[in-house]
C-alpha cells in the first residue's frame, strides 16, 4: 500500500514540477536551431493566466514583479495638512487619503505601486512608490490633488442613461460613519450633512425617489444607493449586502471626500533603472554560486542521497519561483536577500534526516531506517522552521503594531523568507521522503555505507 502511495506521490511531484517550469520560464523564448541545411528560427511565447473561478476573474501576465530598488522609478512623500481636521478624525482623514491616492497611481498602469501612511514628528505622511514610472510630474500633480466628492443623479436621456453632478458634494457632507442594523445585525454606512447639505440632501432625494443616487469620488462612482423616499434632518443611512470591511472602506472614501486634506510634496526620490539591473544581475551571479556550492556539497557528503537533495532543492526554486509570479510578490533587493537565505535552509530538513539516517541504520533494515530517521527528525526540523516563521512574522508586522518600526524593505525580506521557509518543509519532508521511498525500494540506491 504504501510503496503503490510513494509511486503515486512521486508522479505528481514529477507533474507539479513540470507545471511550475511552465510558469517560471520567461514570457518569450527565442528558438534559433540549425544543423546542416535545417533551421528552425523563432519564439516560443507563454500565454498569460486569465480564468474565471467562482465567478471571480484571476488574470496574472506572470512576470515578476521589481520593486522600486530593481525596476527603478519615483520614491515621493507627501505631508498631509490636517491643521483644519478635528485630532480624533486626522489619522482616519489620512489612511482616505492613502486609499484615494493608492486609486489614483493605478492610474498610471504602475506595477505593484507602495503606498503607505507613517507618522514623523507628530505630522502625518504618505509614502508611495513608484516603480517603472517614467512621467513623474504628471504623477505628482494628479496625486497631489484634494479628493473631490460630489452627489450625481441619474438622467435618462433619449439614447442612454448618464450621471448629472448636482450642487451637493463633500464640503456638505459632515460624517460617514460604521453602525449595525439593530433589525438585520448588518453593516451599514450612517451619513449626516451640514445645515446646509441637509437642505439639499431633501430637495435632491424628494426629486430622485425610486431612482440611484450616485456618490462620486475622484470621478469614480463608489457607491450607487436607491432613493426609497425623501429624508429630511440631515442624516441617512446607506444599506446594501456589506461586510463590515467593504462599510468600513465606503465610510473611509466618504470622510476623505468630507474632510478633504491637502496635501504637499516634502521629498522625492529618482531612483535610475540601472541600479536595480546592477543589483539583479549580482544577486543572480550570488545565487547562483551559492546554488551550486550548495548542490556540490551535499553531493559529496551524502553521495546518492544527496543527489536526491539536490533534485528537492531545484524543486523548492522552480515552485519559489512559480509562487513569486502567481501572487504576485513584488520582488525587492532584500527580497532577493530573503529568497537566498531560503536556499541554504531549505536543505536543512535533508541534512538532518540524513545525519539521524546514519545512526538509525546501524541498527535496523534499510527502508525501516529511513521511516525512522524521517519521524526523528521531525522535532529538530519542525521546531526549527517555527522559530524562523516566527522571526519572520515579526519583520514583516501584518498586524501593524505601533511598537515595531517596519520598513517596506524588511517586510520584502520577511516574505521571501517565509515563504521559502514553508516551501522548504514541503520539499524537505513530502519530495525527499517520497522520492527516497521510492528509489529503495526499487533497489536504485543500495548501498550506503554505515560509517
Amino acid at each position: 500500500m504504501r510503496k503503490s502511495t510513494s509511486k503515486r506521490n512521486v508522479f505528481l511531484i514529477i507533474l507539479l514540477a513540470i507545471l511550475c517550469m511552465v510558469v517560471s520560464i520567461p514570457k518569450e523564448m527565442p528558438i534559433n536551431l540549425g544543423y546542416k541545411s535545417f533551421h528552425v528560427a523563432g519564439k516560443l511565447v507563454r500565454p498569460d493566466l486569465d480564468f474565471t473561478l467562482l465567478g471571480k476573474n484571476f488574470k496574472r501576465d506572470l512576470n515578476l514583479s521589481l520593486g522600486l530598488d530593481l525596476a527603478g522609478g519615483s520614491y515621493l512623500v507627501f505631508e498631509a495638512d490636517t491643521s483644519s481636521v478635528p485630532p480624533e478624525k486626522r489619522v482616519e482623514s489620512v489612511e482616505g487619503v492613502r486609499n484615494i491616492i493608492e486609486r489614483r497611481v493605478n492610474l498610471f498602469g504602475v506595477s505593484e505601486p507602495v503606498v503607505r501612511t507613517s507618522s514623523y514628528n507628530n505630522k502625518l505622511r504618505v509614502i508611495v512608490e513608484l516603480p517603472g514610472i517614467k512621467d513623474t510630474p504628471s504623477a505628482i500633480k494628479v496625486i497631489g490633488q484634494t479628493a473631490q466628492l460630489v452627489f450625481a443623479e441619474l438622467d435618462s436621456g433619449e439614447e442612454r442613461n448618464s450621471l448629472v453632478p448636482t450642487d451637493l458634494s463633500g464640503a456638505d457632507l459632515k460624517e460617514a460613519s460604521v453602525q449595525f442594523d439593530g433589525q438585520t445585525s448588518k453593516p451599514v454606512v450612517a451619513i449626516s450633512f451640514t445645515d446646509e447639505g441637509a437642505k439639499k440632501f431633501e430637495t435632491l432625494t424628494a426629486k430622485n425617489v425610486g431612482k440611484p443616487l450616485a456618490i462620486i469620488l475622484d470621478n469614480a462612482v463608489v457607491s450607487a444607493p436607491v432613493v426609497k423616499e425623501a429624508i429630511s434632518g440631515g442624516s441617512a443611512v446607506i444599506t446594501g449586502n456589506f461586510t463590515t470591511e467593504e462599510a468600513k472602506n465606503l465610510s473611509i472614501q466618504l470622510n476623505a471626500g468630507a474632510l478633504p486634506v491637502p496635501v504637499n510634496l516634502v521629498e522625492q526620490k529618482t531612483i535610475q533603472a540601472s541600479l536595480g539591473a546592477d543589483s539583479v544581475s549580482r544577486s543572480i551571479q550570488a545565487g547562483l554560486v551559492g546554488l551550486s556550492m550548495v548542490l556540490l556539497f551535499m553531493i559529496l557528503i551524502y553521495g546518492k542521497l544527496g543527489l536526491i537533495a539536490d533534485f528537492a532543492l531545484i524543486i523548492f526554486g522552480v515552485i519559489t519561483l512559480t509562487l513569486y509570479k502567481l501572487i504576485p510578490v513584488t520582488l525587492t533587493l532584500p527580497g532577493i536577500a530573503g529568497f537566498l537565505l531560503s536556499v541554504g535552509m531549505a536543505v536543512d530538513s535533508n541534512i538532518l534526516i540524513f545525519e539521524r539516517f546514519k545512526e538509525e541504520i546501524r541498527q535496523r533494515p534499510l527502508s525501516d531506517a529511513l521511516e525512522v530517521s524521517f519521524g526523528r527528525a521531525w522535532d529538530s526540523i519542525r521546531d526549527a522552521n517555527i522559530a524562523s516563521l516566527c522571526t519572520a512574522f515579526i519583520l514583516a508586522n501584518p498586524l501593524d503594531w505601533k511598537f515595531l518600526q517596519v520598513s517596506g524593505p524588511v517586510r520584502g525580506f520577511a516574505i521571501t523568507l517565509a515563504l521559502g521557509i514553508v516551501i522548504s518543509l514541503f520539499t524537505g519532508i513530502f519530495v525527499s521522503r517520497n522520492l527516497l521511498r521510492v528509489l529503495l525500494r526499487e533497489k536504485i540506491i543500495v548501498n550506503v555505507e554505515k560509517k
